[in-house]
């Protein structure tokens, strides 16, 4: 526990030190998969893509071009009208890729490191609200999903866009939307299950 909170406190993340010495903050098991490796993986990732497509690693851009190609079907005027779609025609490119090859990566990592379980409601959710809590879950989500992606659009880019690639390159604006993005999380994770 000691790691943890030097490690927080030099990083400059003095929240992050506070909930992981509170006494009762869980203890896990260590991943399956070693987080440097996965870490320096990514790196390498970041680089590749920088280099074959001159594009920042992200998946904010995919949840819009599905708003997009949505709209487009639902109410085509209205969407060549709006001031992003006519930067940005939707229309399926690398994000899909990224965000689909990231659901199968996410997949088989889970597979293969041993850690998949075939689990709707996660044991920490359980403890707090109950095992037959299927349907708060799923709105939770639901509606968690949807505040993210209109943040990451608000913000520019989302934890993968800001991140890895912003952080990568020493974007100011990045790590400063990085370290909301732990005081948000680690605030609100607080808030629901520590209350």
């Amino acid at each position: 526990m000691n790691k943890i909170f030097y490690s927080a406190a030099i990083l400059g993340f003095p929240i992050l030190a506070i909930a992981a010495e509170t006494p009762q903050a869980k203890q896990y098991e260590p991943a399956s998969w070693s987080p440097y490796l996965v870490g320096g993986l990514l790196g390498v990732l970041t680089w590749l893509t920088f280099y074959f497509s001159d594009k920042p690693v992200g998946a904010s851009s995919f949840y819009a071009t599905i708003a997009g190609k949505i709209g487009m079907w639902i109410a085509p005027k209205h969407t060549q009208s709006l001031a992003y779609f006519k930067e940005n025609p939707p229309k399926f490119g690398w994000e899909a890729i990224f965000v689909l090859a990231t659901i199968v990566g996410g997949f088989i990592a889970a597979q293969t490191g041993g850690d998949f379980n075939n689990r709707w409601v996660p044991e920490m959710w359980a403890a707090k609200f109950g095992a037959s809590s299927l349907p708060l879950r799923g709105a939770a989500g639901f509606a968690g999903g949807i505040l993210m992606a209109f943040g990451a659009r608000m913000a520019g880019g989302c934890t993968s866009g800001h991140g890895i690639s912003g952080t990568l390159q020493l974007n100011v604006a990045s790590w400063i939307a990085v370290i909301c993005f732990f005081i948000g999380g680690v605030a609100l994770a607080n808030l629901i299950f520590r209350l």
